[in-house]
């Protein structure tokens, strides 16, 4: 805030003195003898009073310089004015400011108090601003790819679909737009396999760009949907040289490596890998040289287990079917919009806690640890599908750590638009 005080101060200082500086100017060069002298020279010359001669010698008498006159004071009316000016102007602008302007948002504590909610009222209305001016500009191809990343952040999975299909319309050579469709098709089919229309699309922008990264990792996750593990090795090890080293995609890629594998020779899945050491916002090395206690237990503290208690508000208390379903979930906060972890129950059952971990994975390959953050929820579905529906009653929570310990309370409390 005081770094912003400062800089309008500047900028006030900065408009003034264009204004002041030519007016202050003005004033000193009227109050010159000699300028005035040799203006009036000039003119007389031109207008033929006096010839070139006389002329000459009148430039020659010596007169008072400006820098020897005494300057002539601005009246009291030039004075009172070129203060109004320099009080008024930045006035203005202040009061201006306050009226149209927010200066609440420069407040840290109001920054950090912001709703970390994403799928609150905001977002919809900027959903919908967005979904009309795109009536107006239909062939605008971002736009589309925002609209459909934005109903699927939103879990609106199949108008996400529709967004990405005219997306995809627009710029079939967009190597991003058409993988982002392909995996949009898949997590609208019903066993979120990626296979056919979803599978071509993969194939064929890695003709046109073998090093799609994308591409490569979901052809692979294809690959080892079918059982086809040596395939979908292949696809992954091609992708590792393209990854940064030691970072966790990269370590993500090696474990799917590992897994599949261990499937394809028949072997025990191997445990998780630990992800790599993050750094604390200071810059510290979050973790230390194991020990022989910390290496025996590893391997169960890097499977995440993330404890849910679910709640409905009692303002959609009247809107409850007992006989519906009721999902609570885990997806990547950053990634794949499927659920990493998912648990099927009655609505019946509310409130309850339940505990999602590695084992309730939809994909084989997909899994909690693989992913820093998640964003928990919990669905009430009528039709008892998977995917939300207008009139699903939900919650989804900020994005939050995958390793979180203490136990997460959610309360159903928004209608499926």
């Amino acid at each position: 805030m005081a770094m912003f005080v400062v800089c309008v101060a500047l900028m006030i200082a900065t408009a003034l003195a264009f204004v002041l500086v030519p007016l202050l100017r003005h004033r000193s060069g009227a109050t010159d003898p000699a300028a005035r002298r040799l203006r009036a020279l000039d003119q007389a010359l031109a207008a033929g009073v006096i010839d070139a001669d006389e002329h000459a010698r009148k430039r020659e008498v010596p007169v008072a310089s400006s820098a020897e006159a005494t300057p002539a004071r601005p009246s009291r009316g030039a004075f009172a004015a070129l203060l109004l000016v320099a009080l008024l102007l930045p006035a203005s602008a202040l009061l201006l400011y306050r009226l149209v302007g927010a200066p609440q948002a420069l407040d840290p504590a109001n920054v950090a108090a912001a709703p970390a909610d994403e799928h609150g009222p905001d977002m919809q209305k900027a959903i919908e601003a967005l979904a009309a001016r795109l009536a107006q500009q239909p062939d605008d191809v971002e736009g589309w790819a925002l609209l459909a990343r934005a109903y699927q952040a939103t879990g609106r999975t199949q108008e996400s679909l529709d967004a990405y299909r005219h997306a995809h319309e627009l710029a079939k050579d967009n190597p991003a737009v058409t993988v982002e469709y392909a995996q949009a098709l898949a997590v609208v089919a019903p066993d979120h396999r990626i296979q056919g229309e979803s599978r071509d699309l993969l194939e064929g922008v890695l003709k046109v760009d073998a090093s799609n990264q994308r591409a490569l990792w979901l052809l692979g996750i294809s690959d080892y949907q079918a059982g086809h593990y040596d395939a979908a090795i292949a696809r992954w090890n091609t992708l590792m040289p393209l990854l940064e080293a030691g970072s966790e995609v990269a370590a993500s890629v090696k474990q799917q490596i590992a897994e599949a594998e261990a499937k394809r020779d028949g072997k025990e899945t191997p445990a998780p890998m630990t992800p790599p050491a993050r750094e604390s916002s200071q810059g510290i090395a979050a973790s230390a040289a194991p020990t022989k206690d910390t290496a025996a237990s590893g391997t169960a503290a890097a499977a995440p287990r993330l404890t849910v208690q679910v709640s409905l508000d009692p303002k959609l208390a009247g809107k409850l079917d007992a006989d519906a379903t009721l999902f609570v979930f885990a997806r990547a906060a950053s990634g794949p919009p499927m659920p990493l972890a998912i648990q099927r129950l009655k609505a019946s059952q509310l409130p309850l806690t339940v505990t999602l971990d590695e084992s309730m994975g939809m994909l084989p390959n997909m899994k909690l640890s693989m992913f820093p953050q998640v964003v928990v929820g919990a669905r009430i579905s009528k039709s008892g599908n998977a995917l939300p529906q207008s009139g699903d009653l939900q919650v989804l929570s900020a994005p939050l750590d995958v390793h979180r310990s203490e136990p997460l309370a959610l309360a159903i409390d928004q209608v499926v638009p």
